[in-house]
């Protein structure tokens, strides 16, 4: 664990520099409505998964940031689990959709995270890994200030994301528009 944690110095005013994306492209490719439990892996503040909450029946925000955990209004079935993405407290085939929004180059061990996002996926689940796209040049600006921010960020290829996910019965995709880019897994 890092010795400082940038999350919950900027969760009181996280959300007002970083807005929930347009949820259309999220709903569409997470293949919502569904009637089951979403996870909202990394879900920090809830500012993905609050406008997702009206297309699942519950909704779980997973986040190691205590400050952005406070952050989220636990309402309506949207609760929350403090917890590393690498061991997450749920048992096997949980989930029926994963989203992991803007926080794989944050996690520790990103390899432990897709495992454990696949581990907690139930069979006919789908994950929508959502990040910004190493390979343009906003995205490296962006990567050089979270390092000179000394956060631990690490930007995996969107192909490397998709590679994470090599198990015999994962349907996986990639989609890419502009500096963002989704892997889609579906478990089959």
């Amino acid at each position: 664990m890092p010795l400082f944690n940038h999350f919950d110095l900027f969760a009181p005013i996280y959300e007002k520099f970083i807005t929930p994306p347009e949820p259309d492209r999220l709903v569409e490719l997470a293949d919502l409505p569904v009637k089951g439990t979403l996870l909202d892996a990394g879900g920090g503040t809830g500012r993905v998964s609050k406008v997702l909450r009206d297309k699942v029946s519950a909704v779980v925000v997973v986040d190691l940031s205590s400050g952005m955990l406070r952050q989220v209004v636990v309402m309506n079935g949207l609760w929350t689990v403090c917890s590393k993405t690498e061991a997450l407290p749920f048992s096997d085939n949980f989930f029926h959709r994963i989203i992991l929004v803007d926080a794989m180059h944050h996690v520790h061990d990103q390899l432990l995270t897709a495992r454990e996002l696949w581990r907690v996926l139930i069979p006919g689940g789908r994950i929508v890994v959502e990040e910004p796209d190493i390979g343009t040049i906003p995205v490296k600006i962006v990567a050089i200030m979270e390092r000179f921010a000394l956060m631990r960020s690490k930007f995996l290829s969107p192909e490397s994301i998709f590679d994470l996910f090599f198990y015999p019965n994962a349907n996986r995709s990639i989609e890419k528009e502009g500096s963002t880019a989704w892997v889609i897994i579906q478990k089959t």
